[in-house]
């Protein structure tokens, strides 16, 4: 995993003052760059050199499917607007799950020097070495990261109708514009709570590991267990999760 993180930040590293090719996905702001499809491919094939039977899934190539119980969930720039405009909040993101549960979960900022990293049951740590997230109990005074779809439905509970309800509380809140990296700094202690919507299986599935290894709490926005596969997340320290779940849905 390790080789493959490392792969794919060497590519951003390498592209990251431009020149490169950058075009439109579902909408205008949905990017991708020529940078996201050589991390993949420098990712992918690490990947396939060791273990040529396992199961991809990544943002840009999508599902490349096998009979193994392996599958590797890829995001090969989580931050791609950022990237594209210079702004160096982005990362590389890969998750591996087997028998449908994440058991290894990789985010690297190769421009901070930030590399993080979980396994399931064993802890979690940024550069070697152990981290957890922080003990505030105090609602009132924690620090919230958030991140905004390009699309979203009219409803009693989008995503402006929520963000309304918790700057009104007075809450400070971020928006980084990397779901990878939001979830990292939950888990290092940085931010106390994050909450999204609609995200995909390969902007969260490394990270929401790293937060329940780093002792904090993961769940969808009805408190229920988490997978990367749904379109709600809230992931919190712990103490506060109730507070901002609360919050979240309107009680």
């Amino acid at each position: 995993m390790l080789k493959a993180t490392e792969a794919g930040g060497k590519i951003l590293q390498q592209y990251f003052n431009g020149p490169f090719e950058v075009s439109s996905k579902s909408s205008l702001n949905d990017l991708v760059t020529e940078a996201d499809k050589k991390s993949e491919q420098a990712i992918i094939e690490v990947i396939h050199n060791a273990f040529p039977d396992h199961f991809i899934l990544s943002e840009e190539a999508g599902a490349i499917p096998s009979s193994s119980n392996v599958k590797w969930i890829i995001d090969p720039i989580d931050g791609t607007v950022n990237f594209a405009n210079g702004v160096p909040l982005c990362c590389v993101s890969i998750g591996v799950e087997k028998d449908g549960e994440m058991i290894l979960g990789a985010v690297y900022n190769p421009f901070m020097n930030e590399l993080f990293i979980a396994e399931k049951g064993k802890g979690a740590t940024l550069n070697d070495k152990p981290i957890h997230v922080s003990g505030n109990g105090n609602f009132d005074k924690c620090l919230l990261v958030t991140g905004f779809p390009y699309q979203w439905e009219e409803s009693a509970n989008n995503p402006l109708v929520i963000f309304e309800r918790i700057i009104k509380k007075g809450l400070p809140v971020r928006r980084l514009g990397s779901a990878a990296i939001d979830l990292c700094w939950v888990a290092c202690g940085r931010f106390d709570g994050f909450y999204e919507h609609h995200l995909q299986a390969w902007d969260a599935a490394a990270g929401f590991l790293i937060v329940e290894e780093a002792g904090g709490k993961v769940t969808d926005f009805s408190g229920g267990k988490y997978s990367p596969y749904q379109k709600t997340i809230l992931a919190t320290n712990g103490h506060i999760h109730q507070a901002l779940q609360d919050l979240v849905n309107g009680k």
